[in-house]
């Protein structure tokens, strides 16, 4: 990651600030998944604990069904008020959310009220992290240098893998030694979202004296209402990279949340290991992932973002199948976390990059509706749904056809990335700041120039 820029500090704090923000707002979300394991029979009472968790798993997708309201809603007020009010507000409505768990009373107490109540704080949370992605990828890939920029982007994967291993390290303690598992599933569950709720307050402070982007302040200086974001018949100019934006997520956004949400039942429910192995393994996987992520950031600014994209394309549509058939014969923790990591090393070459790829398709001024609204939609309709659809293959008594199914969406988005000129090559990210520069030299000279 040689360069010869040096590292502006104020941009460095910002990216980071900007990036350890949407750690908060992802630990709030998928702190459900990690504990659904204990409140699921709380709101859906039954025998079958398959069906328990199909309940639990279809409240879950219902989250990301308003995931692209959220894409609109603040892709609206970023690109028209700013990139730091979209974020402000979004991390505020996540720790509603987030509250609201914590305090809803359970089926035995209200009836059918308690899944109502659920499904309204968890529409309250699509509605936030929605548009929390489209801003903060907008944010970070316009703060981050031309040079560093994949490596930088990269680190909003790390943060919001960063949410999901925080919401199991939670786990992991009440699990070991603070709560009984009776406890657990009488009111320890309760506690991580009054956590996450305070978490969400401090990302709220962090965020407060976020600095505007060049990029925003230049679109606001240059005066062309016509083109601000928000406005879908805008973002319908723009019709082919949104296209493209839906296409190139679909099968990273699948693979992800297979390795990230749907894996800890999984392990428990297929593997047969136990609630503590499911969740250690599930830890020390993201761990990994984690710290893969500004590797293959950094080697995109190198060799440029499409051979990545090839490279996930490719080992997804061949690996997916052979490695879950593995994983589920598995013997022991150790082997599956041998497995799990290797679908992350499949994986990564996509998380660590998608970010930057979708900010440098688009103008400044649609930039956070184009990047959070196709965005969005096709992680609502392939990433929210991927338990949801495991689990019902589970049910049906045909779990491979999933595993067939996720190579097939993968193959879609190889397809794609085919297809896709190299966006480090044609970004418009760099042809904005190249403009900006050029109009800033013109502006000194001409006031240099004599009378």
């Amino acid at each position: 990651m040689a360069s010869d820029e040096k590292i502006d500090p104020s941009r460095l704090k910002a990216i980071v600030v900007g990036s350890l923000g949407n750690l908060v707002e992802y630990y709030d979300f998928y702190v459900y998944a990690a504990f659904s394991l204990y409140f699921a029979p709380e709101f859906f009472p039954g025998t079958d604990k398959v069906a328990q968790m199909l309940s639990s798993a279809g409240v879950f997708a219902l989250g990301f069904f308003m995931r692209p309201v959220g894409g609109w809603l603040f892709g609206y007020i970023g690109d028209r008020y700013g990139r730091r009010l979209s974020l402000m507000l979004s991390v505020l409505m996540m720790c509603g959310g987030s509250l609201a768990i914590a305090i809803t009373p359970v089926y035995a107490r209200i009836g059918v009220w308690a899944p109502t109540l659920l499904i309204l704080a968890r529409l309250t949370q699509g509605l936030s992290l929605g548009g929390e992605y489209g801003a903060s990828a907008t944010y970070v890939s316009e703060m981050a240098d031309s040079r560093r920029r994949g490596f930088y982007s990269s680190f909003l994967y790390v943060t919001l893998i960063g949410g999901q291993l925080t919401a199991l390290g939670v786990l992991l303690v009440l699990q070991n030694g603070l709560l009984t598992p009776e406890q657990l599933r009488a009111f320890g569950w309760r506690i991580p979202f009054v956590i996450g709720a305070g978490l969400a307050l401090f990302a709220l402070w962090m965020r407060r004296d976020l600095e505007e982007t060049p990029a925003f302040r230049a679109t606001k200086d240059a005066k062309r209402p016509h083109d601000l974001g928000g406005d879908l018949r805008v973002l319908w100019s723009y019709r082919r990279q949104a296209l493209i934006v839906v296409g190139l997520t679909m099968g990273g956004t699948l693979a992800f949340y297979v390795y990230t949400i749907y894996i800890q039942k999984f392990l428990k429910l297929s593997v047969g290991l136990t609630d503590a192995q499911s969740t250690w393994v599930s830890a020390a996987s993201l761990v990994f992932a984690l710290i893969i992520q500004p590797i293959y950031g950094a080697l995109s600014d190198r060799v440029g973002r499409r051979p990545l994209l090839l490279a996930f394309g490719i080992m997804g549509t061949l690996g997916t199948v052979p490695l879950l058939t593995a994983l589920h014969k598995a013997q022991g923790p150790w082997q599956a976390f041998a497995l799990v990591a290797l679908g992350w090393l499949m994986t990564a070459p996509y998380t660590s990059i998608n970010a930057v790829v979708k900010a440098e398709l688009f103008p400044a001024a649609l930039r956070a509706t184009g990047v959070g609204l196709p965005y969005a939609l096709a992680v609502s309709i392939f990433g929210g749904t991927a338990e949801y659809i495991a689990l019902w293959f589970k049910q049906q008594g045909m779990e491979s056809g999933f595993y067939y199914y996720a190579s097939g969406v993968i193959f879609c988005s190889l397809l794609v990335y085919y297809f896709l000129p190299d966006t480090k090559k044609t970004s418009l990210l760099d042809r904005e700041a190249q403009e900006a520069q050029a109009a800033q030299e013109a502006r000194a000279a001409e006031a240099a120039a004599p009378v």
